[in-house]
């Protein structure tokens, strides 16, 4: 959430409204959105503004009645003329309470400020690439794709997923259900062992205020399901439940940064991707993820930002992934984050890279959403900044292993890492008694 007082700020050295003026530009977002909250603010200001020049007079008429009376004097125009005023105090603090409301409802729409390290660009084109990690991985035969793969195997079936749920959904059997699990193992294991944070299992179900804090609603409701009925929805991603852990509360600073790290089943409705990805695990309703969340000091989150898309890169070095990091232009940026690091990984099947995790600063954008504070000894309280990404996506990296690790029969090679989770197997054949 945007600050309106900080849109208002305005000194010597910097004009706060024409630098999110900018950033918004930048964006290519919604210029007479901005135009109108601060409008509607004014209208607000000077409601509130007249509603106290009101209650001034009548404090005036209040202390002056009581004495004209005792001199006998004829107070029926001033008893009217504070009667009216009391009408029209009551009249202006419901308009300024309603517009505020208004007010609270627009920004919510407002995307986050940017950081100053993001560079201006209208789409992914102008994304830049920050460093690339190992080889792009070949072979002496033509590289399948892990859904061609993985039906030769007979490990993915997606023809029976759809049958039981409809289209984007797979059923992994055998060796790569074992993958999958083996992975959000050794996810989780690394996370918590080296990495210092605390593991966590959430609920996988939220409602509407938790989503709110996240910034998924109400820009991006058309892409969470939800129960029917109720307030309550399926996680699009652990972020949420993460975040929200301490929604309405103010932490102590000598307690931060916390780290979290938690898996997590996703669900997302994948509205407006029709027609993209139709093929394979890359895009499902339903998919796998071990999420990174830390809460930081406002002059840390640089800090923990690349510490924490360091350690997810540590998993695709481990696992001897080929990868690249991408800094995300402002045409490209989530509308939460203020800053935003791409992990890619080589895909051999199709030739390109695809996005495996996204690594986000969103300052105190989540934390005014959600109202998480922090408190000093000797300061008041003040928003704490989140950071939070993918450690990594467990489907995708599966699908990266897969294509990476393939021998030209069809079999796949495990990554030495993985082989202890998977009972000491190094090949993944055909599953024979599979039909």
């Amino acid at each position: 959430m945007i600050d309106i007082k900080l849109l208002e700020r305005k000194t010597e050295t910097e004009d706060s409204f024409e630098s999110y003026r900018k950033n918004l530009e930048d964006r290519a977002g919604d210029l007479s959105l901005l135009n109108e909250v601060m409008l509607l603010n004014k209208k607000r200001k000077e409601a509130i503004t007249e509603a106290e020049t009101l209650k001034a007079q009548q404090n005036k008429l209040n202390q002056q009645i009581p004495l004209l009376k005792k001199q006998n004097q004829d107070v029926s125009q001033l008893m009217e003329d504070l009667k009216k005023m009391s009408s029209q105090v009551k009249l202006l603090e419901a308009s300024a309470t309603q517009t505020d409301q208004i007010v609270f409802d627009k920004l919510a729409y407002l995307p986050n400020r940017l950081h100053a390290d993001v560079p201006v660009g209208k789409s992914a084109e102008q994304n830049v690439v920050v460093k690339t990690v190992g080889e792009k991985t070949s072979f002496s035969f033509k590289a399948k794709e892990h859904w061609e793969l993985g039906e030769k195997l007979k490990l993915l079936d997606f023809d029976r997923a759809a049958k039981v749920s409809g289209t984007r959904f797979a059923y992994l059997r055998g060796s790569f259900a074992q993958l999958e699990r083996a992975l959000i193992q050794f996810f989780l294991d690394t996370h918590t062992l080296q990495n210092g944070y605390e593991e966590i299992l959430t609920p996988f179900i939220v409602n509407s205020r938790s989503l709110f804090g996240t910034n998924q609603f109400p820009k991006m409701k058309e892409d969470v399901f939800h129960l029917s009925g109720t307030d309550q929805y399926l996680i699009p991603t652990a972020e949420v439940p993460v975040t929200n852990f301490y929604n309405d509360e103010i932490l102590d600073e000598s307690t931060l940064p916390q780290r979290f790290s938690a898996y997590s089943p996703c669900f997302r409705s994948e509205a407006g991707s029709h027609g993209r990805d139709t093929k394979g695990l890359i895009r499902q309703h339903q998919f796998n993820k071990v999420e990174l969340m830390i809460f930081a000091r406002p002059d840390q989150s640089d800090e923990w930002h690349e510490k924490l898309t360091q350690h997810a890169e540590g998993i695709l070095e481990a696992l001897g992934l080929p990868y690249r990091r991408m800094l995300l232009c402002s045409g490209d940026i989530s509308f939460g984050a203020a800053k935003c690091f791409d992990l890619e990984v080589w895909l051999p099947g199709p030739q390109q890279y695809r996005e495996i995790s996204s690594c986000s600063n969103f300052l105190d954008f989540q934390a005014r959403r959600a109202n998480i504070r922090f408190k000093s000894a000797a300061g008041k309280p003040q928003f704490v900044h989140t950071i939070n990404g993918s450690g990594l996506a467990v489907g995708r990296t599966l699908i990266a292993v897969v294509e990476n690790y393939q021998n030209e029969d069809g079999s796949i090679k495990i990554p030495k890492v993985l082989q202890k989770y998977m009972n000491g197997k190094s090949v993944i054949q055909k599953m024979d008694s599979a039909t």
